[in-house]
């Protein structure tokens, strides 16, 4: 590169690069991030406001598009030959990168939104060279153009890639619109180096939540073991941790890990110094490729990606037990590949079980194994499931063809979102199913019952948000619909106060039953009440919701979901090394809400009695206007701490305590961002604004979940 240091003694005036001068974030480090809460805007969306890219999809030639998917696979080019003369095994692996990024502790990654096109994840170590995998899929991009997303073809092409091998899929649903930017709200890490590793405390198992990946750059794990250590039992620890935070089983994480080790090879021909800097930081002249190889080619033969090197079977562009019958028929030593990574060869190997060489030579080279390969036989849990994999093919090919999909699903939300003709018919627990509700009862019958029962204008405002306020839209779970704030465990979640719920639940469970409504409707509805009580203003309702079972509730799977912290409320489960506003902020991402959401609701939440400390709250009687923003900017007192998470106002003349408040609250006063909009509410010509502004910003927390 040309040195231009010096040249020109006029700095341009844009800050343009990171370098290019401090930033607010170096002067104060501890700042709230609201860009969270402003990205992907219709302003980096090049579609523009009209475009919606489900209605794009429902027009494709699906076949047509599978047709040209399948040539594609064993098509090779020049500047990246395809290993064995097939790209399937390239293909899976960038399939299964894309969403394997998926955590259940937030929802956040997952192949959802094409973010392996993009920074850090485009350069992670452990995603080398898969940006050839995406210029591959270019010119078929290119062809079908606005009716497929990014998002959708890089899943896509990882379910061909299998069929065009001879395995079974389970199926496949499109409708991920791109996004057009990185994602701001997802933390990978607090390492400054790519495979970093500060993300434990004492012990291996106290992984940093919500973290699914041993180190910064991975996916999962290291497969040569815990930072390298190639002790298998050690790397099965990990292995379940990981596929664990991944929503997966032991069983569903051994056919994923069998099922896609019977697929192709490891790289590590050569010296990983050899190897230059990731596609983020390559040369200009570039354009973008990454990890440019200097030994021999830099491709076939001469890869080095992970530095591990050899294929898992001997016919690595094949559907087969072959990964399972040289697992269990071979003792495994431990040895390094060319590159001085940790592999595992079988001793006295037949040469029958020899793989051909990638580049269709004829020369036959031996199998390896990962130290996270041969955990899936060291691990007694694992072990059993092998064996039974092993001994019954038909099984461990169903088993990896329901993971598998679950795996590029996960992160998709309910049925009926999923498009396309590939849609299975069966419903699966983890799709989070709801029945279909009655959207034809009388509303204003049953608003009149519930106005007349005896429930609070509080009462009913916390239980329609406690309902509803677990929606992520990250993964698109949780939401009102299918009032799953009655079954376990989000009964008896804390956040929820189960004594109060159960009383509220009690009397308005009688009621939908008698105007044939569902629970859930009925629950949002009384919230509706609520509102309309105390504002005079009528507030938007559709019906329609279901009510799921026990049966349809996956208990562990949705104890994630349970608020650890909920600044809307006030509420706290414990003290965190996380401050509470930023928690707060958290979750108003996760709710979709824009910073003005988020302040309106909160302050409308207060004026309406929802505080579960009782911090926050200013008003002697449940009541919706611009009241709450006005006090918060009072002058007339000074705040001072009380506690880690508690405040209170002293008046400035007489020294009386007038108030007590939390940093969810006090936030808003503190942050000059926030306070520019509680100044807006609190504006005396902005009080109907407020009112109609918290109604709308309310029914959208509400029908987060409508998909239906």
């Amino acid at each position: 590169m040309k040195d231009l240091t010096g040249k020109c003694p006029v700095m341009h005036g844009a800050a343009t690069t990171g370098i290019t001068g401090t930033t607010n974030s170096d002067w104060w480090p501890n700042q709230l991030n609201l860009n969270i809460l402003r990205q992907h805007d219709q302003k980096s969306n090049p579609l523009g406001d009209e475009f919606d890219y489900r209605d794009e999809f429902l027009k494709i030639d699906y076949k047509a598009l599978k047709d040209d998917l399948y040539a594609l696979m064993t098509d090779s080019q020049s500047w990246w030959p395809a290993d064995y003369g097939h790209y399937g095994p390239f293909f899976i692996r960038m399939t299964w990168h894309a969403a394997g990024t998926y955590r259940t502790g937030d929802g956040r990654g997952g192949g959802g939104t094409g973010a392996q096109r993009f920074a850090p994840l485009n350069s992670w170590p452990d995603n080398g060279n898969l940006d050839k995998a995406r210029r591959l899929l270019w010119p078929i991009k290119q062809k079908y153009g606005n009716q497929i997303s990014w998002a959708d073809l890089l899943i896509l092409a990882g379910n061909v890639a299998i069929e065009s091998m001879g395995g079974k899929t389970f199926g496949f649903a499109g409708g991920r619109p791109d996004i057009w930017h990185p994602e701001e709200d997802i933390y990978w890490g607090a390492e400054n180096e790519w495979l970093g590793d500060k993300r434990y405390e004492s012990t291996r198992q106290s992984l940093e939540n919500p973290l699914a990946a041993v180190q910064m750059g991975l996916i999962y794990v290291n497969p040569e073991g815990p930072n390298g250590n190639p002790d298998p039992l050690l790397s099965a620890q990990d292995v379940r941790e990981t596929f664990g935070r991944m929503a997966m089983n032991d069983e569903e994480t051994v056919a994923l890990v069998a099922g896609g080790h019977t697929f192709g090879k490891a790289h590590g021909a050569g010296d990983p110094e050899l190897v230059g800097a990731e596609p983020e930081g390559a040369p200009m002249e570039e354009l973008g490729f990454g990890w440019s190889n200097a030994h021999g080619s830099g491709y076939g033969v001469d890869a080095t990606t992970s530095g591990i090197e050899g294929p898992w079977t001997a016919n690595p562009t094949v559907w087969d037990n072959g990964y399972f019958d040289l697992l269990f028929k071979y003792e495994w030593q431990l040895t390094k590949s060319p590159a001085g990574a940790n592999i595992w060869h079988p001793v006295d190997i037949d040469e029958a079980d020899m793989a051909p060489e990638v580049d269709g030579s004829g020369t036959k080279v031996s199998p390896m194994m990962t130290t996270a390969d041969i955990a899936m036989i060291t691990d007694p849990d694992y072990r059993k499931i092998s064996k039974r994999f092993h001994e019954n093919p038909s099984e461990f090919s169903d088993a990896f063809a329901r993971a598998w999909f679950k795996l590029l699903h996960r992160d998709m939300g309910p049925k009926s979102r999923y498009l396309g003709p590939e849609i299975p018919d069966e419903e699966l627990i983890w799709q989070d199913p709801v029945p279909k509700g009655n959207p034809d009862f009388d509303i204003e019958a049953l608003k009149s019952d519930i106005a007349s029962s005896n429930l609070s204008v509080t009462e009913m405002i916390e239980t329609a948000w406690a309902s509803a306020s677990t929606f992520r839209g990250s993964d698109l779970r949780g939401g009102a619909n299918g009032a799953r704030i009655s079954l376990a465990p989000q009964k008896d979640w804390e956040a929820n106060k189960p004594k109060q719920l159960k009383l509220v639940l009690a009397i308005l469970e009688p009621l939908a039953v008698k105007h044939g409504a569902s629970l859930a409707d009925t629950i949002v509805l009384a919230g509706c009440v609520a509102i309309e009580k105390v504002s005079g203003r009528e507030v938007p309702f559709s019906p329609g919701r279901g009510d799921a079972t026990q049966e349809q509730t996956d208990i562990e799977s949705f104890a994630v979901l349970e608020p650890l912290a909920d600044g809307f409320r006030n509420y706290q489960k414990a003290d965190f090394t996380v401050s509470p506003e930023e928690m707060m902020l958290d979750k108003a991402q996760l709710l979709n809400l824009t910073a003005s959401e988020m302040t309106v609701l909160v302050g409308g939440l207060r004026s309406l009695g929802v505080s579960a400390t009782g911090d926050g709250i200013w008003n002697q009687t449940a009541e919706l206007n611009n009241s709450w923003f006005n006090t918060l900017l009072d002058m007339g007192v000074k705040w001072s701490e009380t506690g880690i998470n508690s405040y209170e106002a002293t008046d400035r003349s007489s020294g009386k305590v007038t108030r007590t408040a939390s940093r969810c609250d006090l936030v808003f006063g503190s942050n000059s961002q926030l306070r520019a909009i509680v100044e807006v509410y609190a504006q005396n010509d902005n009080s109907d604004k407020f009112i109609s502004d918290f109604i709308s910003s309310w029914v959208k927390v509400m029908n987060a979940d409508r998909f239906d």
